[in-house]
């Protein structure tokens, strides 16, 4: 695959260096899935895509994309493996089917032994088997193999989890694979165009803060919220 071409804008704090007060961007996962969806006009109606979210943030906003492209829905489950005592940070990430990537700059700079990393992945597996369970049920997942998949979630911090997901999605064969976020660093924009073919990216602010720093409304997104939106989907 080739690296595609990313866009996005730059974005500016409500205040200067070190100041964490930013000006958001986004109403809410909703909003950004919708200003996102604005960039894949290109896909409306076409039969050939799919829209798949990465539980459970990234479903508020892929719902909205996977509805102004007519496009089908569905989840690629992906699960954060956190450092130990201070869980935001991504040592790694698994996804369905049995892809795990790994931060190697993180290990080496906290010198995170091999055991700790085996008991992350396996408390993190249980849980994606777990949501697997509870979204998916008798389902089937859905076949990739020469379809238009476009990865949609709230964010990318690291980039660890979606990563994780474009790497399993790729080993699936799809004719295009398209990474769609509303905010990132610009440098892990910049990293995804070796590995899908299109990364699209619309706001790469500097400073960066966090992800939720950008939503007025960041609250967190519920396995109720989730089931009830892919009900909304296979209902038309």
């Amino acid at each position: 695959m080739t690296g595609g071409v990313w866009g996005a804008a730059g974005g500016h704090p409500a205040g200067g260096a070190g100041v964490a007060m930013v000006a958001a961007r986004f109403r809410d996962r909703g909003d950004a899935g919708q200003q996102l969806a604005a960039r894949f006009v290109a896909y409306a109606g076409e039969p050939n895509v799919i829209v798949l979210a990465l539980p459970r943030g990234g479903v508020p906003v892929a719902y909205e994309v996977a509805r102004a492209l007519r496009a089908s829905l569905d989840l690629f489950l992906v699960r954060k493996l956190g450092v130990p005592g201070h869980e935001e940070l991504a040592l790694g990430a698994i996804a369905t089917g049995g892809v795990r990537v790994l931060n190697r700059s993180v290990l080496g700079e906290l010198s995170i032994t091999d055991a700790t990393i085996e008991a992350v992945a396996a408390r993190e597996g249980q849980e994606l088997a777990r949501r697997e369970r509870l979204y998916r049920g008798d389902r089937p997942a859905p076949d990739l193999r020469g379809r238009v998949v476009i990865l949609v979630d709230d964010g990318l911090a690291t980039g660890a989890t979606m990563r994780a997901a474009a790497r399993a999605a790729r080993d699936q064969g799809p004719a295009r694979l398209v990474v769609a976020v509303p905010v990132a660093p610009r440098e892990e924009c910049e990293g995804f165009r070796g590995e899908v073919d299109e990364i699209v990216c619309l706001l790469t602010p500097e400073p960066f803060y966090a992800v939720g720093a950008w939503y007025e409304d960041f609250a967190e997104t519920t396995d109720d919220e989730v089931r009830d939106l892919l009900a909304r989907t296979a209902r038309g």
